[in-house]
């Protein structure tokens, strides 16, 4: 059974990704099969790009369309409880705070929330406790999500502005080091869970749809270009990766 870290950059389109130079960027497409024409859901907006992420089924399935949580009309099981069904331990480390409903209650084993207008570099500190705690009890699963390329990049200076690439190379330091200490340990997925245009996200616009998505580990083939791929797609394949049954209500596909 492969352990899983599952990275989100939040807001990072794939033409910054590019643009940022940040010399991790090449190696990340070297040593992974990767895609950076993975599609997102619409609306492309944070939290139901990201229940999407986690429970593979668009919003007008789960139900959530803004920023705002309500209950699923239908319950389904995401990761997190898929994983828990499992018995397998998650760990989620995260810098904004509705992002908390990705998980129910009782899934997490391990968590820390960080509010990334209270201090700098948020990131970076949450990668620090990640990487303490990996480290310290080597989760089964563990999902660490960056806010400041959205919030700090996008919204306050707008998207591909020198602030927002900036904000990505960071984001990528941060990844570069957790794949230098655990990547030998660890399957590591880095994806972005929309893009977005202006100083704005949430439309059809291919800046807000388009995401980059990587997948580095053992089942992965280094170096390969990924066809036809969407953000549903991620739970099935960390599930595969770390032998587990899918949820059946799951739409993705494993790419392992």
């Amino acid at each position: 059974m492969e352990k899983v870290i599952l990275i989100s950059i939040d807001g990072m389109r794939p033409d910054g990704f590019l643009a940022c130079k940040n010399p991790f960027a090449e190696e990340m497409m070297r040593i992974s099969s990767y895609t950076l024409k993975g599609k997102t859901v619409f609306p492309s907006v944070t939290l139901p790009c990201h229940m999407s992420m986690f429970h593979s089924v668009p919003p007008e399935r789960h139900g959530i369309t803004t920023n705002l949580y309500i209950p699923f009309a239908r319950p389904l099981n995401g990761l997190f409880e898929q994983l828990k069904l499992f018995r397998k331990n998650s760990a989620m480390y995260y810098g904004w705070e509705p992002l908390r409903d990705v998980s129910r209650p009782e899934s997490l084993k391990f968590s820390a929330y960080l509010n990334s207008y209270a201090e700098d570099k948020t990131d970076a500190s949450l990668t620090d406790l990640a990487m303490e705690r990996i480290e310290k009890s080597k989760p089964d699963f563990v999902f660490l999500y960056m806010v400041e390329t959205d919030e700090k990049g996008g919204h306050d200076h707008g998207w591909m502005s020198p602030e927002y690439l900036d904000c990505i190379s960071a984001a990528l330091d941060n990844v570069k080091r957790v794949w230098e200490a655990f990547g030998d340990e660890y399957t590591i997925v880095v994806t972005a869970d929309h893009g977005g245009h202006d100083r704005s996200h949430g439309t059809h616009m291919p800046e807000d749809m388009t995401i980059p998505m990587f997948f580095i580990g053992k089942r992965f083939e280094a170096g390969k270009v990924l066809e036809n791929v969407s953000i549903l797609d991620i739970a099935p394949t960390i599930a595969d990766v770390m032998s587990i049954l899918p949820a059946p209500e799951w739409e993705g596909n494993s790419l392992a």
